[in-house]
């Protein structure tokens, strides 16, 4: 069982070497410009500057495709009841209250696509390209003015962090479990319903024990160097803005502001029945 989620990979890259509050703020941004899309330009334009962040960030394809994957089973669900209910542009075949329309092709394959794209970015600009700990940080940092409100920022980055440190672990604990009830007889794939839970169990169980010894052993360890909250902690690499990140965000900006007006710019097209 693989999971990009997580997972590092290590490299030298502009993207490696940007600050993590520009990464996260470009995120958020990317996010919402994704779901305002819908002129096949200005779609394809996106997924043009997703492939040359790839190649500069130097990430094998196979680690982009792992955490694609993941959102594969939902990524078709969701074409095939848009290509059978959107009724619009010009119709290929029907079946009744059932229609196959050009405008229901590309209304699902936009969905698709966009479920792809909100994955490649936040795992490219995130996770990949990001250490764990670079990410608290920066959302630590960004969340930091918050705390005039009492809000807890530095210990809602500190769970962000864990939680993102141990993803992988908890996979790859989850598959040894598996393969070891696998051994012992136990059976995840066929049966009812209620046979496959019978056999989830004998995973679960063992797994939230490991979870909880986990859980203990970092309290502990946390406890032995005197962790005691946000309260007067340093950093040993403090976060700090550089020339190529103000370049960055800057040029993110221009490309929005460019993906945004050939959005609304250009006429629509026929075959996507204006939608």
């Amino acid at each position: 069982m693989q999971l990009t989620l997580g997972h590092y990979y290590h490299g030298n890259s502009v993207l490696h070497r940007l600050d993590p509050r520009i990464k996260i703020i470009v995120v958020v941004l990317f996010m919402v410009v994704i779901f305002l899309l819908n002129h096949p330009i200005a779609i394809a334009a996106f997924g043009i500057f997703l492939f040359v962040m790839i190649a500069v960030a130097k990430v094998p394809l196979k680690s982009i495709l792992r955490s694609v994957r993941a959102v594969l089973f939902i990524a078709i669900f969701a074409f095939i009841v848009n290509i059978l209910t959107v009724d619009a542009g010009v119709v290929l075949w029907r079946l009744g209250s059932l229609t196959l329309s050009t405008g229901g092709l590309w209304n699902g394959f936009k969905l698709a696509l966009r479920l792809f794209y909100l994955v490649v970015t936040s795992s490219l600009f995130l996770t990949l390209t990001t250490t764990p700990i670079k990410i608290a940080d920066g959302l630590e940092k960004l969340l930091k003015p918050l705390e005039r409100l009492r809000f807890p920022a530095h210990e809602l980055a500190m769970m962000m962090s864990i939680a993102l440190r141990f993803v992988p672990t908890l996979v790859e604990e989850t598959d040894k479990i598996m393969k070891a009830q696998s051994s012992r007889g136990a059976n995840y794939d066929t049966g009812n319903i209620f046979q496959k839970a019978k056999g989830m169990v004998s995973m679960l169980v063992p797994l939230f024990v490991s979870s909880f010894k986990r859980a203990d052993d970092l309290a502990i360890a946390m406890e032995a160097r005197c962790y005691q909250g946000g309260t007067g902690r340093t950093k040993l690499h403090p976060l700090i803005l550089k020339t190529s990140d103000t370049l960055f965000f800057i040029g993110a900006l221009v490309f929005i502001g460019i993906l945004l007006t050939a959005e609304y710019m250009l006429p629509p097209l026929v075959f996507a029945g204006g939608i």
